[in-house]
């Protein structure tokens, strides 16, 4: 694959989320309009790329086009704050930052200050992962570091807020301590205070990829406004799953969806945000050059997983904590919001990053 290549994968990529309108609708609109209808977190992620990517193309009409997208969600009203409607205000926080929009940043400080204000507790402080469906009472899950904690920290950057960044900072920490295992570095998906357990104990592969897409992620958005501490702590924390993730990586390329269970299928969108997450923290130099391998591994695995209307294919809709393993082997697959974001991210980085001329040697 060249450069042209690439950038036109991306692009057919791009149009492949603009075209998803719920979790069951696929539109046959071939342009950049944003049409998915709910504000939930499948669509978060997925406009985060979608930012990223218009962003990278310096595009005023991408960047309009996400703007009119959320002009309209909040003329219609925004939905209760819990963690999973914060996820699409990572990108509104960017957005806003970016226009010097004075309305849309008086939405992200009072989105932020609900979060500090309102959301439920676990012990010790941590966010209880609250979702429509349920409260989910003293229970801590890993995609809550991306879904809540990229958005706060964001805030705190162009709201000029410390009070935000820090506390994103200790969300991370905290979750780190009670989800991350001590032996492999892998993550499990949830932890309860309640009854002092991981549920299932699963090693849920896009669970893990929330965790390697979101540490080098919040460390490059905060910048010299992360304590050095917490970057070096957080970039330990990477660093050892990322070894045991490369150890679990089939021959072909992908992660199972859950990792140490070869039995279990494969996941795309995990692969995807796996081997973003690889290349960015390899180009940050949080992670050993190494690891690239498998990472490029990955991404050939992904290319071969994308259909020519754009759509990331074999990835598993959204999954609620597990109580056993067969459950997470369970869960449908489906195009989706996320998957389409994640394989963004992962083109853009080996365009941004020159992996494509590490791959070929040239």
């Amino acid at each position: 694959m060249n450069k042209q290549q690439l950038m036109s994968t991306l692009e057919r990529v791009v149009r492949g989320f603009c075209r998803l309108k719920n979790l069951d609708e696929v539109c046959v609109s071939d342009g950049f309009a944003i049409h998915f209808e709910e504000w939930e977190w499948e669509v978060g992620v997925g406009l985060y790329g979608f930012w990223r990517f218009a962003d990278f193309q310096n595009d005023a009409a991408l960047q309009q086009s996400i703007l009119e997208w959320y002009e309209t969600q909040i003329g219609k009203g925004l939905p209760e704050m819990q963690i999973n409607t914060t996820a699409p205000m990572i990108a509104l926080a960017l957005v806003a930052g970016h226009h010097q929009r004075q309305d849309l940043l008086a939405t992200v400080n009072d989105w932020a200050d609900a979060l500090l204000r309102d959301l439920p507790r676990t012990e010790e402080g941590g966010f209880q992962h609250v979702v429509k469906e349920q409260p989910n009472t003293g229970q801590l899950w890993d995609d809550t570091l991306f879904m809540t904690c990229l958005f706060l920290g964001v805030a705190g950057i162009v709201l000029k807020r410390r009070d935000l960044i820090d506390e994103a900072g200790y969300q991370f920490l905290l979750h780190t301590r009670y989800l991350s295992d001590p032996v492999t570095g892998l993550w499990y998906h949830g932890w309860t205070f309640v009854d002092k357990h991981h549920f299932a104990g699963a090693f849920w592969a896009r669970g893990n990829a929330w965790i390697t897409v979101a540490i080098p992620e919040f460390i490059a958005l905060m910048g010299e406004h992360l304590d050095a501490s917490v970057r070096r702590y957080l970039s330990q924390v990477v660093a050892r799953q990322v070894r045991t993730l490369c150890a679990l990586q089939a021959d072909n390329g992908m992660w199972h969806t859950v990792l140490d269970d070869p039995l279990s299928p494969q996941e795309s969108s995990a692969t995807a945000g796996i081997a973003y997450g690889m290349l960015r923290a390899v180009r940050m130099g949080i992670l050993d050059e190494s690891i690239s391998g498998s990472a490029l591994r990955a991404f050939e695995a992904v290319i071969a997983r994308i259909d020519d209307g754009g759509l990331v294919l074999e990835a598993s809709r959204g999954t609620m904590l597990g109580w056993d393993i067969q459950y997470y082997c369970d869960i449908a697959m489906a195009p989706v919001p996320y998957a389409q974001a994640l394989t963004m991210l992962l083109l853009l980085e080996m365009e941004q990053g020159g992996w494509l001329e590490e791959k070929t040697g040239a």
